[in-house]
């Protein structure tokens, strides 16, 4: 009896793959595959028209603030040199 089970143990160690914690080649060209196939879906975005809809939209939004942005800066600039002519100079009615 002794012998009969070193013998299948032995029989185990030569026929089990050598290392079972690696899954086989298939599985990872499998993911391979559908991780690339996710990819290009992810790529092209969730409507083709839709989503070239909403990229213009946002172009518009980031020009319109671009603009406002730069009137915001050309007023600031005016105030500082208002400010920087002193109290003086910026009197506009008669004087007393």
């Amino acid at each position: 009896m002794l012998r009969k089970s070193r013998y299948s143990c032995m029989l185990a160690v030569k026929t089990a793959p050598a290392n079972r914690s690696k899954p086989p080649a298939t599985i990872h060209a499998g993911l391979a595959l559908a991780f690339g196939l996710w990819a290009q879906r992810l790529r092209r975005g969730p409507g083709g028209s839709e989503g070239q809809t909403r990229l213009e939209v946002l172009e518009a939004e980031v020009d319109n603030l671009r603009r406002e942005l730069s009137e915001t800066q050309e007023r600031l600039d005016f105030a500082e040199q208002v400010l920087a002519q002193g109290p003086e100079s910026r009197r506009v009615g008669p004087e007393r």
